[in-house]
């Protein structure tokens, strides 16, 4: 495997309406960002990737961008956008942008003049469809809403959604869309961003046909269809080639064999991806299968690709509450850095990550603010469930579980604004947060930065080969890596009693531990030990 600096790199996703704000007004700002760099520097991370800033409706909390050349007057100027890449290139910050191309906002200009009528210039770079009103053109389902499909009156037609109406799906298959797109990816590259995030890149292609499907709420139909890689190359060659960028890839619906047809350094497409066998397809921890999912991903792309490393994002339930114990807070949030920052691919922080925050359950649905919450909560209510079995059968996966304030001290709105918050903090605050955190040598802050910095220090932790010493330990994780000589060894209980173990190595240095005694072959609720062996 090649070494480049962004394989090395760890990323720090900042959702940046949560994460501080500069002026009061209750939504976290770009100019809130610029304020706390010094704080994400000194994590040790290489990468911030900040989360769509567009001018939008806001209707899927920016995922819906009327104007890719304009910031949204909730987070701030464009000027604001300039002082923070020139402020994070300064810290040496790399700072890498949401790139959202697979749909518009229905108020994106293009998407106006689009509707107008069949024959204007821009008619076909949306998807149309001739229909009865009342009778979408198949059975298809979108993410965020029961149709994929929303008529429109003054076309006379339906138009194409993957996920809420309000967000109408590009129609890739016209040039003319493709080169818009790519001259506003040079545009931001040469304002100074150092790559993209790129959201549901695999649904840019879509099926030839739109017939019927016999599982509607089998969503692949959406995503990774034939030809989405021609796409891909043609905007590396147009965009990417040449350039010291860094791009990820949000690609849902993918297994190993077909990750690799994004990843793979031969085939110039992008440099890494997330795939969600975990954070969408796993309730909650299943380790065997966990362990099956990260062996099959290692076996079928290293050491021609990489993949990523999370549990939680912006979209995603806080992976202590999820995937670990709210109960075992600390020690299991420890446990699951240390895992996701032994194992291979790049590792992403998600602001809060790293003083252990928790995933927030509301008892009012109307406390809920993402749409595709609501849409799927009204949904259920409209077919006669019970709004108590809806609401607790949605709340564990519902993407304001980790849209919470980020937790700075104990402080009014834990220190994240001076007036009220546009959603509700987490009452934990009090106790959680990075002033907390600051103060305590022990604390989850001070045992991500050890991890990080290690990182920096042994590229065994990154290139090193991998190998499963217990696969089918079902709570125990046990993995090797090794490189140039030097053999790491992981060892975690990931479960909330002890477990006796033979894999503790008491005569080895150990580098890294969640427990302050760590030296018995007794392992602890949710204990994590690094060793560093004599083997190589």
């Amino acid at each position: 495997m090649n070494r480049t600096w962004w394989k090395e790199a760890v990323v720090y996703q900042v959702y940046w309406r949560s994460f501080n704000d500069s002026n009061g007004d209750g939504m976290g700002d770009l100019r809130g960002v610029i304020e706390k760099l010094d704080y994400i520097a000194s994590l040790g991370v290489d990468v911030i990737w900040l989360n769509p800033c567009y001018t939008s409706p806001d209707v899927d909390n920016g995922y819906d961008i009327a104007d890719y050349y304009g910031i949204m007057e909730k987070a701030g100027t464009m000027e604001d956008v300039d002082d923070l890449i020139r402020a994070s290139h300064a810290r040496g910050l790399k700072v890498i942008f949401d790139l959202v191309v697979n749909h518009t906002s229905n108020q994106h200009h293009w998407f106006e003049e689009s509707r107008r009528d069949q024959t204007n210039g821009k008619s076909d770079w949306y998807i149309w469809h001739d229909g009865e009103k009342g009778t979408p053109p198949n059975n298809w389902r979108s993410y965020f809403a029961p149709s994929p499909w929303t008529w429109d009156e003054g076309r006379q037609q339906y138009y194409f959604h993957s996920f809420a109406s309000e967000q109408p799906d590009l129609n890739w298959e016209q040039p003319g869309v493709r080169q818009a797109i790519y001259a506003m990816m040079r545009w931001w590259i040469d304002r100074g961003i150092d790559g993209f995030r790129m959201d549901v890149i695999n649904l840019i292609k879509k099926r030839a046909t739109f017939d019927d499907v016999e599982d509607p709420f089998d969503l692949s139909y959406l995503g990774n269809q034939p030809g989405v890689h021609e796409f891909l190359q043609e905007m590396h060659q147009e965009v990417l080639a040449g350039k010291k960028l860094f791009t990820v890839g949000e690609i849902p619906f993918v297994g190993p064999e077909d990750g690799l047809l994004y990843v793979s350094e031969e085939r110039q497409e992008l440099q890494t991806l997330f795939h969600f066998e975990v954070a969408d397809d796993m309730e909650d921890m299943d380790l065997p299968r966990f362990k099956q999912i990260q062996k099959r991903w290692y076996d079928a792309l290293y050491p021609k690709g990489i993949a990523s490393q999370f549990l939680n994002n912006h979209d995603h339930t806080r992976q202590v509450t999820r995937f670990g114990s709210e109960h075992y807070r600390v020690e299991s949030a420890k446990l699951l850095g240390l895992m996701l920052h032994t194992l291979p691919g790049i590792p992403y922080v998600y602001q809060g990550e790293e003083i252990g925050m928790t995933g927030i359950r509301f008892s009012d649905a109307s406390l809920y603010q993402d749409v595709a919450f609501r849409n799927r909560y009204e949904e259920r209510i409209a077919a006669g469930e019970p709004s108590g079995t809806v609401l607790s059968s949605m709340q564990l996966r519902a993407r304001d579980n980790s849209r919470t304030p980020m937790q700075w001290d104990d402080s009014q709105a834990s220190g994240f604004t001076t007036g009220t918050p546009w959603m509700t903090v987490n009452p934990n605050y009090k106790t959680i947060n990075v002033q907390a955190a600051e103060q305590d040598p022990q604390s989850v802050l001070a045992f991500y930065r050890e991890l990080i910095q290690l990182r920096k220090e042994h590229p065994v932790m990154v290139y090193g080969v991998y190998r499963d010493l217990a696969i089918q330990d079902p709570y125990l994780y046990v993995y090797e890596r090794e490189f140039e000589g030097v053999t790491w060894r992981i060892v975690l209980n990931v479960h909330d009693e002890q477990v006796e173990t033979t894999f503790a190595l008491p005569n080895e240095q150990l580098l890294l531990s969640n427990y302050e005694e760590s030296a018995s072959e007794i392992l602890q609720p949710y204990e994590a030990r690094l060793y560093q062996t004599s083997r190589g």
